[in-house]
């Protein structure tokens, strides 16, 4: 071989060295390129997601919105912001305070063992009831289950009295009631499928959307607050007139409770 010949092989090995070389870089700067890119893409998606659950998170909830909502009071209702809850004949001359939670378990079983002895005595003209409604259990137990069946039994209660009583009954029933810290009550789902129980809710179109659409939410707040304000510690409390009188959990004990308080 010539040394022509020598020298031309090796300055073509140098350029296919080099171009390859090019080649390869060219490929390195395209790699480190789609990295980076795909970099920026990332932190600009967990940035987006990261602002929007601080939006969602500062978004008003619905109770929050319902706090400054216009207040609608249901009908059958007398007093301030429409909170005067009365049930019975008006000429019965003594009146029950019924003080209860929704979501507490010791009122379902309240109103499993004695429910239907005051509404017979209610029906009788023995005395009527007054209703209080508490929702202190979902901020003891998180979840809004509590304000939330208050807000539904306002929409029973706007159907008539009547209604109220058998919703509030079906509430409470052992088939119907959750466990303590099981916000069912939560979901308007639920409530509306317990109402279909009531035969003057089920199918109820009015009732429906007032429930879906939160329309008593203020009044079950304004509710709320006066059992807050009643110095009442618990539920379920019962008083007529200032004494208070003891909850007892069968229809023979209640009635002698209840006779002691007529009797004053």
């Amino acid at each position: 071989m010539s040394s022509r010949n020598s020298q031309a092989n090796k300055a073509a090995a140098r350029e296919r060295l080099r171009a390859e070389r090019e080649k390869q870089a060219k490929k390195d700067k395209a790699r480190r390129q789609v990295l980076v890119a795909g970099a920026v893409v990332a932190v600009l998606a967990v940035a987006g997601g990261v602002g929007y659950l601080v939006v969602q998170s500062n978004k008003p909830s619905e109770w929050d919105k319902a706090a400054d909502a216009t207040l609608v009071a249901p009908k059958n209702t007398s007093g301030d912001n429409g909170t005067t809850v009365v049930i019975g004949k008006a000429d019965a001359k003594k009146t029950l305070e019924v003080y209860e939670d929704s979501r507490c378990p010791v009122c379902s079983q309240f109103e499993q063992a004695v429910g239907p002895q005051i509404k017979k005595d209610v029906d009788a003209g023995k005395y009527k009831i007054q209703y209080i409604g508490a929702t202190f259990l979902d901020k003891g137990m998180g979840g809004t289950g509590a304000k939330n069946a208050l807000s539904a039994l306002g929409a029973a209660l706007n159907v008539s009295p009547e209604a109220f009583l058998e919703y509030k009954s079906a509430l409470y029933s052992k088939e119907n009631h959750p466990e303590e810290r099981d916000d069912k009550f939560g979901k308007d789902d639920y409530l509306l499928k317990i109402a279909d129980q009531v035969p003057a809710l089920k199918g109820n179109a009015e009732f429906k959307k007032a429930v879906e659409d939160g329309t008593y939410n203020r009044w079950a707040i304004e509710m709320s607050k006066v059992f807050d304000k009643s110095g009442m510690t618990g539920t379920p409390s019962l008083k007529m007139g200032d004494k208070k009188v003891e909850v007892k959990m069968t229809p023979e004990e209640f009635t002698a409770e209840v006779d002691k308080a007529i009797a004053g």
